[in-house]
């Protein structure tokens, strides 16, 4: 399968002369250049050399050059170096800036500083005339971006550099997606500070510069040696500042060609799509932007479902700096897009390298997939065989990962009034798994639905897990299931029917493990597959096991170990052999019947299964509800193997993330990893058991579990009632 790289403006790969002049570097540029020694005197060469290619490349003196760490740290420099000259005061900026810029403004705004964000047009341009009429007496800096990282548009900043000037104030650029793709010159555009990012054109990731013009004074933001004037201290990154330098020189000699080729694939790579779609829509300014960017909206198609099932072609939905999350793009927003049309939007950015071949199988791919996901006569015709179909490739998201995020789940749950019925036992008040509603003294009813997007490619074994997770919730709140019905979405305009019965199959086989039947369901047409079931079960109202009943010295026990999301993550990115996923795929389908079973014979105190809101989640749930905390003991949870080299190399879901922004100041770490963090609060999908239960039975218990199904069951912590926080890790 052809691989086409359309992703320049997240990071562009080393120029050939950029690696042959960094190479002898790797040896030589050793010496501290700080030192008086020839050692020292060549890296202080090496460096004075580059920070005079990058002078050259920008038009200005190379005094006026300071190294940094990237585009991030120049941001910093820039921005804050102004800000911390004064106790306060005020700022203006856009609301289309990359977060690099944002966040600092956004910061300050804690610190006395007020910030206006300027409004965009439709294209993405600031109004000249909107700038001058926020401009007051106390403004302290204008910081404008160049060019926009998403969808490519050149600001005016000359003009905004004179109206500037008029008030005497300094004007910031951040040209980090601007610097190796247009012509650059400080004395045109005459903004007085321009950050640049080193791996945006062709250099090393890890460096990048800050241009101050002569006579703006800034204060450091870091405290050390005076290294960089005094600005930026810590010993300079010999071997990268030789790279950007080469990387400036190159395209300050050869820049006209680069801008002319990449205008002409662009241009080429738009008009294809164009007249074989002619509905998809341009995002920003054909002309007034990067060289080598396309932002497109293709309405009514979700813009990950659409990059999923072309998993060759390397583009970003969004902000490459914001992959792991699915929530709408802030300057698509800006421009007058909704947040489901923001999703829909794609950014290509080409590059030197890009060809005309890479082009053209790009777009008979982005072209062919597009109609196929429209039209269902495509589809059946091109692929009648459901069982090569990779079901993963059809969703932007995977499982319970896909669950609405806690913090907003909980603001909705927080407005349901208490209904006034005493014949309800517990239900969604209660953040319960299941509805229970008594029917009698010894009998009740008790009830779930679940149901989320393919977490697995093959549909029988999605089918599977979806009943297996479904069921969970009965035998969570100790209640046997009666029958079953489907709840499924299905995009028959893009897969055939025979996958759709393949995930009702594989539904029935577990539900026939459970022994129940599926007696029916409900489906409709949507654009992205999603199954579960609604289950319905009996229960005797005395033996609900719920939440709000765990007791201080309360033994903690796991059944089934963590990492399920960020397992299957890594199926959709196609980086799981085949071993691992049957694996995976065995865990996510064993049914919690029999754990169910083996624990009815205890006196349990409460219990919840693991699913979207992961462990620490689900275990924060029991806490709130029973008023009380937790210790856990970090090195006893189990695990699935291979998961913390997947978070170490960033597979990790959206739905994890958000889990860990939420419970983050309910716990106390004690100094565990961010790896381990994402891991206790990974988003699970079918996952185990946890219960509390009196101290005397737990070793009995959980070895009653490892000669079942649940071989690495395990106890985990303790409930307490005198801890500062919900949730320690020790």
């Amino acid at each position: 399968m052809q691989k086409v790289y359309l992703d320049y403006n997240a990071s562009t790969p080393l120029a050939r002369r950029v690696i042959e002049k960094m190479k002898p570097y790797l040896e030589k540029g050793f010496g501290n250049p700080s030192s008086a020694h020839w050692s020292g005197l060549e890296s202080k060469q090496a460096i004075e050399k580059a920070r005079q290619q990058l002078a050259e490349m920008l038009g200005c003196d190379s005094e006026e050059i300071i190294f940094t760490s990237g585009g991030s740290e120049s941001n910093n420099l820039a921005i804050r170096g102004i800000a911390n000259k004064y106790s306060g005061g005020h700022i203006i900026t856009s609301e289309i800036e990359h977060p690099a810029v944002m966040n600092v403004c956004k910061y300050l705004e804690k610190k006395d500083f007020s910030v206006s964000y300027l409004p965009v047009n439709k294209n993405g341009i600031i109004q000249i005339e909107e700038l001058e009429k926020t401009i007051r007496p106390d403004t302290k800096l204008i910081t404008i971006m160049l060019a926009n990282n998403e969808i490519g548009t050149i600001q005016p900043i000359s003009e905004v550099c004179q109206i500037a000037q008029k008030y005497n104030i300094p004007v910031h650029t951040d040209a980090a997606q601007a610097a190796g793709k247009i012509k650059l010159n400080v004395s045109e555009l005459e903004a007085d500070l321009l950050s640049i990012a080193g791996h945006k054109m062709y250099a090393p990731k890890g460096v990048g510069a800050l241009y101050i013009r002569s006579g703006i004074e800034i204060e450091p933001i870091l405290m050390g040696a005076d290294h960089e004037r005094g600005l930026r201290p810590g010993t300079e990154n010999v071997l990268e500042i030789v790279g950007l330098g080469e990387a400036a020189a190159l395209f300050r000699n050869n820049g006209e060609k680069f801008i002319d080729e990449q205008k002409q694939v662009k241009q080429a790579f738009w008009k294809k799509l164009k007249s074989e779609l002619p509905s998809i829509e341009l995002n920003g300014d054909f002309e007034m932007s990067l060289p080598n960017t396309l932002n497109i909206h293709f309405s009514g198609l979700n813009a990950n479902t659409l990059l999923s099932a072309i998993p060759e072609i390397a583009a970003s939905a969004g902000a490459a700096c914001h992959a792991d999350n699915i929530a709408p793009s802030h300057v698509l927003k800006a421009i007058g897009l909704s947040d489901q049309e923001s999703m829909e939007c794609i950014r290509f950015s080409v590059a030197r390298k890009t060809t005309r071949e890479d082009i053209k199988y790009a777009s008979q791919r982005i072209i062919k997939t597009n109609k196929s996901l429209r039209i269902i006569s495509q589809v059946k015709k091109e692929d009648p065989d459901a069982s090569k179909i990779k079901l993963t490739q059809y969703t932007h998201g995977l499982g319970c990962a896909c669950k609405l995020k806690p913090q907003n789940l909980e603001q909705i749950i927080n407005k349901i009034d208490n209904i006034a019925d005493p014949n309800i036992v517990t239900g969604i008040i209660d953040s319960e798994d299941a509805a229970v509603y008594k029917i009698n003294n010894n009998t009740a009813i008790i009830s779930s639905v679940d149901f989320f997007t393919p977490i697995v490619d093959d549909a029988f074994d999605f089918g599977r897990i979806a009943a297996a997770n479904a069921l969970s919730d009965i035998y969570a709140m100790g209640g046997t299931p009666l029958f079953a019905l489907n709840i499924a979405a299905f995009p028959e305009n893009r897969l055939p029917l025979s996958v759709l019965e393949n995930i009702i199959e594989g539904a029935q086989a577990v539900a026939k493990e459970a022994g129940i039947t599926i007696l029916g369901g409900h489906t409709i047409e949507d654009n992205e597959p999603k199954f579960g079931l609604v289950v319905i079960g009996t229960i005797n109202p005395k033996g609900v096991l719920t939440n709000n009943r765990a007791q201080p010295d309360d033994t903690i026990i796991l059944t089934k170990p963590l990492g399920l999301g960020i397992q299957t993550t890594a199926v959709k990115r196609n980086l799981l052999e085949q071993t691992k996923q049957t694996s995976i795929i065995e865990i996510m389908t064993t049914l919690n019947k029999q754990a169910a079973e083996i624990i009815s014979n205890y006196p349990v105190n409460s219990c919840t299964d693991v699913t979207g809101f992961g462990l620490l989640g689900h275990l924060n749930e029991i806490l709130a509800a029973s008023q009380l905390n937790a210790e856990l003991y970090h090195k006893s949870i189990p695990i699935i193997n291979g998961t913390q080299e997947l978070v170490r190399q960033n597979v990790i879901p959206g739905g994890t993330r958000a889990n860990l922004n939420y419970i983050q100041d309910k716990v106390e770490w004690s100094g565990l990893s961010e790896t381990k963090k994402l891991i206790l609060t990974d988003a699970q999908t079918s996952g185990g058991l946890l219960l509390t239960i009196p101290e005397k039975f737990s070793k009995e218990i959980v070895n009653r579990l490892h000669v079942s199904n649940c071989s690495e069951a395990a106890i985990i912590g303790r409930i307490k009632s005198n801890l500062s926080t919900k949730i320690t890790i020790e």
